[in-house]
């Protein structure tokens, strides 16, 4: 009996030193190895759906008749067009959706910041409307990573990202993620969301304002309180400099060219939207977000899930109608 009670009392231990996964894992070839793929000889794919084109780009230089002149260092979605308007809605050469940073608040050299843009990267084709980009452990976060983008039946997209730190070298405690997207020559600069002054329980329209890139920049959750340890000279001068609103609904969007991008997220992920008048270059605009896995352990996955809705504009409130059923799908309990 006491044999097998030191057996049990070893198994026990064993399991519960496993590493955790995911809330829900399997949405990606990184923690589902039964999702079937094939590795295309070029570097991005073309998923058309409903109204909506894009084209989802790996972070190799591309050039030739489908994707001219794409820079090198810029994934995510390269090209965004509709059926309303068949120019890209963001910067040639750059790309929207970008996977820009990883970071644990540490002053670091500028190319470890930028390690998305650096390491590489491999384009899965996961079905007729969905990709992914795989990008193995990353030399010097050694954050394995991949990013699923999905084209919906209505032509929104899907984003969902799965990672995995693969050893301890976040040193506060924390992995930052951070996306970008460079929209091209908007006639607005700024950015709309569902929120209030900090400190006010009022819902109002927040119309979102900088006035220089890493100014007023971030605008956090209603009860997002978190003081994320970081250095006082840290260079990503978007990430901590925060706004005087919040957001009290987790989605927000621009205008550009008669047209809305919104992009929507689960309340449980507790995103950041980030804004700069200028990420892109002069008159372009960068709307971004980024999220923060706390008290993160080596080999556990974490996710997050967001959607991203192209559609004409009206007025905001056609474009809460828009995103509404999205809002929904990503927090079904709220």
């Amino acid at each position: 009996m006491r044999i097998l009670t030191t057996a049990l009392l070893a198994f026990a231990i064993a399991l519960f030193q496993l590493p955790v996964p995911a809330a829900e894992p399997g949405r990606t070839t990184l923690t589902n190895p039964d999702i079937k793929y094939t590795v295309p000889a070029k570097h991005y794919a073309v998923l058309k759906r409903g109204d909506v084109e894009a084209i989802v780009v790996d972070n190799e230089a591309v050039n030739d008749e489908v994707l001219k002149d794409h820079k090198a260092g810029y994934s995510g979605v390269a090209v965004l067009t509709h059926t309303k308007r068949r120019e890209n809605l963001f910067v040639p050469n750059y790309a929207g959706l970008n996977y820009e940073h990883i970071h644990d608040g540490t002053t670091c050299e500028r190319d470890i910041l930028f390690e998305p843009r650096k390491a590489p990267m491999q384009l899965r084709v996961v079905g007729e409307h969905a990709v992914e980009l795989h990008q193995p452990p990353t030399p010097n976060w050694g954050l394995e990573s991949s990013l699923r983008y999905e084209l919906l039946s209505d032509g929104a997209i899907e984003m969902t990202i799965e990672c995995i730190p693969r050893r301890k070298a976040f040193k506060n405690g924390y992995v930052a993620l951070f996306w970008a997207s460079y929209i091209h020559q908007p006639e607005s600069l700024d950015i709309h969301f569902r929120g209030g002054q900090e400190g006010r329980k009022e819902t109002t329209w927040v119309r979102g304002v900088t006035p220089a890139h890493g100014v007023l920049s971030n605008h956090r959750a209603t009860d997002d309180n978190r003081e994320l340890k970081h250095d006082s000279d840290f260079p990503l001068t978007l990430v901590y400099n925060d706004s005087k609103h919040r957001y009290h609904e987790p989605w927000y969007f621009g205008v550009s060219h008669g047209m809305a991008y919104a992009q929507v997220f689960r309340t449980r992920d507790r995103v950041r939207l980030t804004q700069s008048p200028s990420g892109g270059g002069r008159g372009n605009p960068a709307w971004d977000f980024q999220c923060f896995f706390e008290n993160y352990e080596v080999d556990r996955a974490y996710q997050l899930v967001m959607r991203a809705v192209y559609v004409p504009f009206e007025s905001p409130e056609q474009v809460a109608k828009a995103v509404k059923l999205h809002l929904q799908a990503l927090n079904p309990r709220e």
